[in-house]
């Protein structure tokens, strides 16, 4: 019990160390628009120095890479307190989160969550209507978005992967960029948010060849959308087999 409380406690100084080192650079970087890819920059140091201090190391098979300076939807499997970091770790193209607006509330954190993401609160449908404006913005500056489209952690951790939600299939549709779905292997067994679990390890990454959606309509969505829930699906299963 005592190694797995240490574990936590370790996790969440190696979360705000970082940002304290680097405040006045990550303040200085939110003050404009143009100073995003500046954040972003930091934000990738931020997340690797948390993988690597926490003894996780990533591998990660790119079926397709992504293109610079060109706009995607970026998608992946939700089940564990480091998802965030691995997606830094892993996209080098300057993305922006469309998360949940509890983690507002993160000390430091939060601060910057706040100032960076796209912000829902999933029981306010002005909110989700925000959202949509708040893409079209980050979109039009060649930036892309990242949405984990379970919309959380399923608190069964037995199940492989959640039902999605609309939203992310929406967005990519109405903006008609590709779909980037993005497997992840091992974060549930490195860091759930079960607290007395995890260990360091490996975290496998697979991803996947992008989904068209030029010429697609809202009618498309829920094929679309079941279509990537299969591939990580699959995925999920061929990494536990």
């Amino acid at each position: 019990m005592l190694f797995w409380l240490l574990w936590r406690v370790w996790f969440y100084i190696m979360i705000a160390l970082p940002i304290l080192v680097m405040f006045p650079f990550l303040v200085l970087s939110i003050l404009s628009e143009r100073g995003y890819t500046y954040f972003f920059a930091m934000a990738r140091i931020w997340a690797k120095f948390i993988l690597f201090s926490m003894g996780f190391y990533y591998k990660v098979e790119t079926i397709q890479g992504l293109e610079p300076n060109k706009s995607y939807m970026i998608v992946a499997n939700h089940t564990s307190m480091t998802d965030i970091m691995l997606m830094l770790a892993v996209v080098k193209s300057p993305f922006v989160f469309v998360g949940k607006k509890e983690l507002v509330s993160i000390p430091l954190f939060g601060f910057f969550y706040k100032r960076t993401c796209i912000l829902v609160d999933r029981n306010d449908a002005h909110s989700r209507r925000a959202v949509f404006e708040s893409a079209q913005n980050r979109l039009s500056r060649g930036l892309s978005v990242c949405i984990f489209p379970e919309g959380g952690v399923p608190y069964d951790e037995s199940i492989i992967l959640d039902t999605f939600k609309d939203g992310a299939f929406r967005l990519a549709i109405e903006h008609q960029i590709p779909i980037v779905p993005i497997s992840f292997g091992d974060n549930k067994k490195r860091l759930s948010y079960t607290f007395f679990s995890g260990s360091p390890g490996l975290m496998r990454v697979k991803i996947h060849e992008h989904l068209e959606t030029k010429g697609k309509t809202l009618d498309d969505r829920k094929a679309i959308k079941e279509e990537v829930h299969q591939i990580i699906y699959k995925q999920l299963v061929a990494f536990d087999a």
